[in-house]
């Protein structure tokens, strides 16, 4: 937990100890291993070599400990586990769905779901605080293992008084002179927005900076500006006309949902159970969830799927 805040207090708020309990336990694990485990860095707790080695070979052990624990558990016939998975907060608007479905057919496997940006994910990953990650844009760094499982559509929303509301056809060009909010930087969507205004060569104003799907709603829907985001977590507001999709040339984006792990490390098969099921039924769940997107907006039913290549 350290190493995943950065941060001693925070950690202990998580564990529900205090921070001097925290840091007392870390002594006693310097002390044992006979190296420091952390270092400074400004304000932030950051491992030193010594502390990276160690929480990998640990995260190992806790994996091997979690397997054992569910091969003993298959040879008494029963089917339990636990799989810990991560989301994009673009993908809360569909996949709990896809859980309840498998928790109704998988009830003694526990899920536990960690949500954050796309960067976060990643370093859940790469320490192996998770078994498997679902998101829009998989590395190309790491070794990953993606598997795609339904089309995303993502584009810009607008409030039904905005100027470009209602137009057809509207130029690229021309939202250079509107302001947007905008994702964090570490999102998927933000590097997707990115990498469409760097392709169109505008570079439009940012009024304000949010983390939060439903604030940057809630700002559009204000007429505060206009944003860039997938067109499932605006779905119900498309479907009430609270928000509508711009029709900017060269949108809807075609972007692919993905399975996420790390080939290189093993995936338990509790794990490889829920990662069947999301791969397999996850495209039926959100076409059915979404099929009205191809009616409230047109050119999500002609976009051919996927057309929007991803890049590192």
């Amino acid at each position: 937990m350290v190493a995943r805040h950065h941060s001693f207090v925070r950690a202990a708020s998580e564990l529900h100890l205090t921070p001097s309990a925290v840091s007392l336990q870390i002594k006693e694990l310097e002390t044992a291993v006979r190296l420091p485990l952390f270092g400074r860095s400004g304000r932030a707790s950051c491992l030193t070599p010594a502390g990276e080695l160690l929480l990998n070979d640990v995260n190992r052990a806790l994996q091997a400990l979690k397997e054992a624990d569910e091969t003993l558990n298959r040879l008494r016939g029963e089917e339990t586990g636990i799989v810990s998975l991560g989301m994009v907060s673009n993908s809360k608007y569909f996949l709990p769905r896809v859980l309840a479905s498998f928790h109704a057919a998988h009830p003694g496997v526990e899920l536990r779901v960690s949500v954050g940006n796309r960067e976060q994910l990643l370093r859940l990953l790469v320490n192996g605080e998770i078994d498997f990650a679902v998101m829009g844009q998989p590395p190309h760094d790491l070794g990953a293992h993606a598997e795609p499982i339904a089309p995303q559509p993502l584009g810009i929303l607008a409030a039904p008084a905005h100027c470009l509301a209602g137009r057809s056809a509207i130029p690229a060009a021309e939202l250079a002179d509107h302001g947007f909010i905008v994702r964090e930087p570490g999102s998927g969507t933000r590097a997707a927005m990115d990498r469409f205004f760097q392709a169109a060569r505008i570079a439009p104003p940012r009024v304000v900076e949010l983390s939060s799907n439903e604030c940057i709603k809630q700002a559009v829907i204000a007429n505060m500006g206009i944003a860039f985001l997938s067109l499932h977590t605006a779905g119900q507001e498309l479907l009430g006309r609270t928000l509508v999709f711009l029709d900017v040339t060269g949108l809807p984006l075609m972007r692919q949902w993905h399975a996420v792990s790390l080939s290189s490390e093993p995936i338990s098969e509790s794990a490889n159970l829920l990662r069947r099921f999301v791969v397999e039924f996850g495209g039926d769940c959100i076409a059915r969830q979404f099929d009205y997107l191809d009616w409230v907006i047109p050119a999500v039913g002609r976009a051919p799927a996927p057309v929007y290549a991803e890049s590192a």
